[in-house]
């Protein structure tokens, strides 16, 4: 997929979260289940391996899980148990530490940045539908409504607040400064801002019942979906598919038997078919074909609007 100009600066991972993370060593990929450890350059686990413990975050990660994965696998001959964990920080730490075979959560971007910052010996294995960041309507309903001062609520941490500052420029509301990284965006780096749009910085959490207060809303996924919104409600999504999210697993485990048997769980008919049904308005992996259109569609108009 072609992406704008702004996004060709994205290759440089940054911090991805504002989360304090205390520091980690890879174990080198101990095995939990037989207690031995794998030479360098070698599966963790044996090809007989059959108890698999999975990492998600609270939400629709455990939900496909629970729904999908758990019943897909126990038909391979596989057990598998599920660990939720309600921050971003640990499910990385306890994957290298032995406490979990894969975790699922995070983009790539985040992944590459923790791992390299941690020294953590752990590598993407296959993409999963991702709730996107959207701007949804709140008293003003369509994008082309946009007036002098209009005001948008957007998230006050870091990380998702430079996600929407990084929407806001696609869309030609605000223009940020040359060469700035995609990750890191604050105010501060808020070249022009024609319109004066007002933007108001709340806890995700508050973003869907800001709406009533103000024009629009730039609204996390996973807050959308828990509010009752719909995802195919937002007026503007990223186009750019680099938060599609990842599994992760230790290096040495990535071309593992039961590795390969999850990854086709994650991507069967069955699972589509779920996914379509349970989480319209994902955004989905790359490998599954869809959504690519789409958001070339995207990317053009945006583009298209920043250059008036």
């Amino acid at each position: 997929m072609q992406q704008s100009l702004f996004f060709k600066t994205f290759s440089i991972s940054a911090l991805a979260l504002a989360l304090a993370a205390c520091g980690g060593q890879s174990q080198g990929g101990s095995d939990k289940a037989s207690g031995t450890q794998a030479a360098s350059g070698t599966p963790a686990v044996s090809a007989e391996k059959k108890d698999i413990v999975i990492g998600t975050t609270v939400g629709d990660f455990g939900d496909m899980v629970k729904d999908q994965i758990q019943p897909a696998m126990a038909k391979k001959g596989y057990n598998v148990k599920l660990v939720e964990f309600t921050d971003y920080v640990r499910p990385n730490l306890a994957l290298s530490e032995g406490e979990l075979d894969i975790n699922v959560f995070q983009h790539k971007p985040y992944l590459d940045d923790f791992k390299k910052e941690h020294k953590l010996d752990i590598t993407e294995a296959f993409q999963v539908p991702t709730a996107p960041l959207g701007i949804y309507p709140g008293k003003l309903k369509s994008l082309d409504e946009v007036k002098e001062g209009s005001s948008v609520s957007a998230p006050n941490d870091p990380s998702n607040f430079a996600r929407a500052l990084v929407m806001l420029n696609e869309l030609g509301w605000i223009k940020l400064k040359d060469g700035v990284n995609p990750l890191t965006a604050s105010k501060a780096d808020i070249a022009e801002n024609p319109k004066n749009i007002k933007i108001v910085e709340l806890e995700a959490a508050q973003l869907p019942r800001s709406r009533a207060d103000v024009d629009f809303a730039v609204v996390n996924g996973n807050y959308a979906m828990s509010s009752g919104m719909k995802l195919t409600e937002a007026l503007f999504q990223e186009p750019s598919f680099a938060y599609v999210n990842w599994s992760a697993v230790k290096t040495a485990d990535k071309d593992s038997q039961w590795v390969k048997d999850i990854t086709e769980a994650y991507n069967s008919d069955e699972f589509k078919a779920y996914a379509h049904k349970r989480f319209a308005g994902y955004k989905y992996p790359a490998i599954w074909g869809e959504g690519a259109a789409e958001g070339a569609k995207a990317e053009a108009a945006s583009t298209a609007s920043a250059a008036k």
